[in-house]
C-alpha cells in the first residue's frame, strides 16, 4: 500500500507545475477564529517564520524568555519550507517584557497582545493559503473549470505527504517500530510514527471510496461529520433529507482514524474499514496497542474563499481550509504529481 498513490476525484489534473520553489511560494496564515483578550497573564504573539519549523521557533522563544519550552503554547504545526504566520503564547512574567519586534533565526514577532489563556494544540479554526505554482504547462485553459469544480464540490480530504515525513520516513519507522524491528525512544518520533500509520490507513480507505465514487456520498452505515465541527452521528439509513444535506456540504461522510474500540460505522462502510485494517494488521494493531481510540475524519474537504489568477506561466491560488487539512490535497486535483513535490515537515494543521 502506497498512501500517496492516490486517485483524483475530478479527473486527471489538467496541468503540471512546480510548487515550493521558494518559501514565498507557499504562504500560510493561521486562522484562530478568535481575537486576543487584551488582558491576562499571557502574551499572544503572531510570529512570521521562514525556513523554520514550529518546534524550533517555540524553543527559540523559550530561550529568549528564559522559560521551559513546554510553557510556550501553539495551536498547530506549520511547514518549514514556507512563509507562515502563526500564534504562540508565553507567560507575561518572563525575561522579555516587550515582545514587539523580537526576532531570531528564521522568525520575527509581528504582533504581541495580552491574552488570558495558554494556547492549546488544536485551538484554531483553520489556515489561509496563498500559493504560487511555477512553470505551468498543459491544458492551462482547463484550469478555471477545474477550480470551479473544486469550489463547488470540494476535494478528497487526503493526508498530504508531509504527514509521512521526508521520503516516507515516518511511515517506514512506524512499520519497523510497530512490527518490533526497532525501538523509538523519542516521544516525538513515536508521535510522528503513529500519526503516519493512522494517516496511511485513512488514505487507503478514502482512495477506495474515491475509486467507487462514494467519497462525497452518504451510505447506509456511514458516520456523518457536521461541516466545520468535530460533531459526528451515525447514519443507519440514508434518506432524502440527509442526501440533500450532503449534496450542499452541510454534512460529509467520514472515515476511521484507527485505534482501539468498536467502529461506529456499520454495514459496507465498516466492512471496508476493517478490510483495510486487516491488510495492514501491523499498523492497525500497533495503533490500538498504543492506546489510541477510534476517531473519525471527514472524507470530503470543502475549499473556502477560493480565488485564482494566471500570470505568464504562474498560477496564483488563495483559499481557506479547516484545521487538520492539507493544501496539497487541493493541489492534487490540479497539478500532476504534486504529492511528489511536497516538503519534509509534517503539518498544515
Amino acid at each position: 500500500m502506497n498512501p500517496l498513490k492516490l486517485p483524483t476525484a475530478h479527473g486527471t489534473p489538467p496541468v503540471s507545475g512546480a510548487v515550493r520553489v521558494e518559501p514565498e511560494d507557499f504562504v500560510v496564515r493561521e486562522w484562530l477564529g478568535f481575537e486576543a483578550d487584551g488582558e491576562g497573564d499571557h502574551w499572544l504573539l503572531t510570529v512570521r517564520k521562514r525556513g523554520a519549523n514550529t518546534h524550533w521557533v517555540a524553543k527559540q522563544l523559550a530561550r529568549q524568555a528564559g522559560i521551559h519550552p513546554r510553557d510556550v503554547g501553539f495551536a498547530g504545526l506549520k511547514d518549514r519550507n514556507a512563509v507562515t504566520e502563526q500564534s504562540f503564547t508565553l507567560p507575561v512574567r518572563t525575561a522579555v517584557s516587550d515582545w514587539s519586534g523580537v526576532s531570531g533565526d528564521g522568525f520575527e514577532v509581528v504582533r504581541a497582545q495580552r491574552h488570558r489563556r495558554k494556547l492549546k494544540r488544536g485551538a484554531l479554526r483553520g489556515n489561509d493559503f496563498d500559493l504560487v505554482v511555477r512553470s505551468l504547462a498543459g491544458e492551462v485553459q482547463a484550469v478555471g473549470e477545474r477550480i470551479a469544480t473544486i469550489a463547488a464540490k470540494g476535494v478528497p480530504n487526503y493526508f498530504g505527504p508531509q504527514r509521512f515525513g521526508h521520503g516516507g520516513g515516518n511511515l517506514l519507522r512506524a512499520r519497523q517500530w510497530l512490527g518490533g524491528e526497532i525501538d523509538l525512544a523519542d516521544r516525538f518520533e513515536r508521535g510522528f510514527a503513529l500519526s503516519a500509520a493512522r494517516a496511511a490507513l485513512f488514505n487507503t480507505v478514502l482512495a477506495r471510496r474515491v475509486t467507487d465514487g462514494t467519497w462525497n456520498t452518504l451510505l447506509d452505515g456511514d458516520v456523518a461529520n457536521l461541516n466545520g465541527t468535530q460533531s459526528i452521528f451515525r447514519v443507519d439509513q440514508v434518506d432524502a433529507v440527509l442526501s440533500e444535506r450532503c449534496e450542499r456540504m452541510d454534512v460529509h461522510p467520514s472515515g476511521s482514524l484507527w485505534g482501539r474500540g468498536e467502529l461506529p460505522s456499520q454495514g459496507q462502510v465498516a466492512l471496508l474499514e476493517r478490510q483495510v485494517a486487516d491488510e495492514e494488521a501491523t499498523l492497525a494493531g500497533g495503533l490500538a496497542k498504543a492506546g489510541l481510540e477510534q476517531e473519525r475524519r471527514s472524507l470530503r474537504l470543502p475549499v473556502m474563499n477560493l480565488d485564482w489568477r494566471i500570470e505568464a506561466d504562474r498560477l496564483h491560488l488563495k483559499f481557506r481550509l479547516p484545521r487538520g487539512a492539507f493544501a496539497t490535497a487541493v493541489l492534487h486535483e490540479l497539478i500532476e504529481n504534486v504529492f511528489g513535490q511536497a516538503g519534509d515537515e509534517a503539518e498544515e494543521e
